[in-house]
């Protein structure tokens, strides 16, 4: 516990003594909420398709629309969508909505390569525009993405990688009518139950409550 200036308390903790454990606990606690990326990728070896949730996922740039999605590798292995993306080099963004979060948390479990998280839900495939990915019907925000960068993301104590981080290139935006204005090209806000990602099991699920602040020019 230190004091800061203006006399509030605070619990202070240098990353260098945290463990790996707790460096994502504190992570995943402090970046909040963070929008889901269920993104859908293909085994180029057995052609099954894959389908994961990850919340280290945003924007990048708006000059070319790229979006960024670290995915971390467990005990030095690289994870099924980040092989996939590398290979095949595509994969379909859904945003996760309140009416899909269990069917997610369904597709979070560990499942060999060979077996597809959408054997365990019940959902309806569509094939894409851009890419040679199907994406799920039941999704009211899809977006289509090429990979346009890997980057390795190495650990400063053994300089193993520990991330792989993608930038991926959307080559295609779909949104359903219920959550898109499609004559203004704006958002139903009061439609899109977006889910945000909390730390552990908790997830935020309503958005009801907007503020709206125009920016200075």
């Amino acid at each position: 516990m230190a004091e800061q200036s203006g006399g509030m308390r605070m619990h202070v903790y240098r990353s260098e003594e945290l463990s790996k454990a707790e460096q994502y606990k504190f992570l995943s606690g402090s970046i909040i909420p963070r929008p889901i990326a269920w993104i859908m990728t293909k085994d180029s070896e057995t052609g099954n398709l894959n389908l994961a949730p990850f919340s280290f996922f945003s924007g990048v740039s708006n000059e070319e629309p790229l979006l960024s999605l670290a995915i971390l590798r467990v005990q030095g292995e690289m994870k099924d969508t980040a092989r996939n993306l590398l290979n095949q080099k595509e994969g379909v963004i859904h945003l996760v909505e309140e009416h899909l979060l269990e069917k997610m948390n369904e597709t979070s479990r560990r499942l060999a390569p060979e077996e597809s998280e959408l054997s365990l839900i019940d959902v309806t495939l569509v094939p894409s525009e851009t890419v040679s990915l199907p994406g799920i019907l039941e999704a009211n925000l899809r977006l289509e993405t090429r990979l346009h960068n890997h980057i390795p993301i190495t650990s400063g104590d053994s300089e193993a990688v520990v991330t792989d981080l993608f930038i991926l290139k959307v080559t295609a935006f779909q949104f359903a009518s219920e959550i898109f204005d499609e004559k203004e090209k704006h958002f139903k806000l009061d439609k899109l139950k977006a889910v945000g990602r909390l730390s552990g099991p908790n997830y935020a699920v309503s958005f009801d409550e907007l503020v709206e602040l125009e920016r200075p020019q």
